[in-house]
């Protein structure tokens, strides 16, 4: 593994014009609670920069980036983990997810009236209707699935199978996995198992 620098950014002052939407820092998601104290997220230095490019490739579409994870601590992959032990979804903390690494974004297309394009499930679904090989869709969302992706790929970014919002920085390869706190104030809640609910299809 190389020694590089681990810096990590935070995504609203890398880039202004991101719409940042921190899911893990709202009670709505799979989790059933928050685990981030607030509507901020984080990236490697590289990572950010591939976003920021990303988010300029997208600008003369007529769209944005929403962006609703980033670097994510282990021990926020540990109560997910408790929650859903499905590796095609939650990566195992024994290895650690890029996620982790400072070097994966969870993001979908935003117009610039504040409107997110209709993608084929919302986020965090975790089905078969996630992954990128389904086909069962309006054409309209096949459409806003394949801007987004290219948009994403052409800047280096590596698309998970499993989920079309999930996309890798190459560089992941270099970073360790982390168990930094990027907030200046407490964000963990216990492990305890929670009674939220996923939908598996």
């Amino acid at each position: 593994m190389s020694k590089a620098i681990i810096e990590l950014v935070d995504l609203a002052e890398a880039d202004p014009s991101l719409v940042i939407d921190a899911a893990y820092a709202r009670s709505d998601n799979f989790l059933g609670r928050a685990i981030y104290p607030e509507n901020r997220l984080f990236l490697l230095k590289p990572a950010a920069e591939q976003l920021r490019r990303a988010q300029a490739r997208l600008r003369p579409q007529g769209w944005g980036l929403k962006i609703f994870d980033a670097y994510r601590p282990l021990a926020a992959q540990k109560i997910m983990w408790d929650i859903v032990r499905d590796d095609r979804y939650v990566a195992n903390p024994s290895k650690g997810s890029k996620h982790n690494r400072g070097c994966a974004v969870d993001a979908t297309l935003i117009s610039f009236d504040g409107r997110e394009a209709p993608m084929p499930t919302p986020y965090d679904e975790f089905s078969i209707r996630a992954h990128r090989d389904f086909n069962g869709l309006p054409q309209e969302i096949i459409d806003n699935r394949r801007i987004l992706e290219e948009a994403m790929a052409a800047e280096g970014f590596i698309p998970l199978f499993e989920e079309w919002w999930h996309f890798d920085a190459p560089e992941w390869r270099d970073y360790p996995t982390l168990d930094l706190n990027p907030y200046k104030k407490p964000f963990f809640l216990t492990t305890k198992s929670s009674a939220a609910r996923f939908t598996r299809r």
